[in-house]
């Protein structure tokens, strides 16, 4: 499959990893409008792409994501006075959806594995985009800051979903109360992030984690997985769990995979997965109907 190009990102796929990367260093890739329609359409190709096995995003330059893009000035984020484009999206139903949300959105359903690299300052929509990437390492010169309510604004980007299921109610309010700028080392103790590392150590950490996601997990799995735990989250009983696994378990255990993962081990070799995600992934969800982002 041939990689496809984007106006504010590079994309590039190597050995089962796809690399997404913002790519407006001149304005320490600040999102706007075509970013967002870029990561949705991203997605969209790692999702369509059996070659992608797993997905790391990172910054180019000396930064993450510095937020919206303020070049608007102080009607950056009025719908109106913006003819409703600027970082929004109008549903069917005729409300102004958020572009982050919709962004964050498209991630959380993504079928593959997501991985953010925080290369620098990542703050506003930069840091709520991260929120349903699945596990996030972080630069040492990292910065993070939930900074809305110093614009004026409120969380934004479904990150009051997010957030508290990720660092617990206390923090999510302190965070978003405040809005100051705060360390990698605050995001690694409260458990935004899940490891630190020097700045050139980081890319090599994402694709090392990738690369053992890869080298050793059936893909159909892994997409499984990934929406089991999310969903999940949101479940309102373990029954809905209970339906749900044991649905896949019938139905994959009777797939080329399960048998090859069995008999790998058996015969203590690496295992080579035969289903793919384009055509094999099974439908798991009769009994709970999960609203779709678009």
């Amino acid at each position: 499959m041939a990689a496809p190009s984007f106006e504010t990102l590079l994309y590039d796929v190597e050995d089962g990893i796809a690399t997404i990367t913002l790519n407006r260093p001149d304005r320490l890739n600040a999102f706007n409008t075509q970013m967002m329609k870029d990561i949705i359409a991203a997605f969209d190709a790692t999702d369509a792409d059996d070659a992608v096995k797993a997905v790391i995003v990172t910054g180019a330059g000396r930064g993450f994501c510095a937020g919206a893009d303020l070049a608007g000035g102080a009607q950056t984020f009025d719908y109106k006075a913006q003819g409703g484009e600027a970082l929004s999206a109008r549903s069917q139903s005729g409300v102004q959806r958020d572009g982050g949300g919709l962004t964050t959105l498209r991630i959380f359903e993504s079928l593959k594995p997501v991985i953010a690299a925080v290369n620098g300052p990542a703050v506003g929509v930069g840091v709520t985009m991260q929120l349903p990437m699945d596990i996030r390492l972080a630069s040492t010169e990292a910065r993070f800051g939930f900074v809305f309510a110093r614009r004026g604004l409120n969380p934004e980007a479904a990150s009051s979903w997010f957030l508290p299921r990720l660092v617990g109610v206390q923090t999510a309010l302190e965070w978003c109360y405040t809005g100051r700028v705060f360390g990698a080392q605050e995001a690694l103790d409260k458990g935004l992030v899940r490891s630190l590392h020097a700045p050139d150590e980081l890319l090599p950490a994402a694709r090392a984690l990738a690369r053992e996601i890869i080298d050793n997990t059936a893909p159909v799995s892994i997409a499984i997985t990934r929406q089991l735990i999310w969903r999940m989250a949101g479940a309102a009983h373990p029954m809905d769990a209970h339906m749900a696994d044991s649905r896949a378990i019938a139905i994959r255990g009777a797939m080329g995979d399960a048998r090859e993962g069995v008999t790998s081990f058996l015969e203590k070799r690496p295992p080579n997965y035969p289903d793919k995600v384009s055509s094999d992934l099974p439908d798991i969800w009769d009994h709970w109907e999960a609203p779709k982002f678009r």
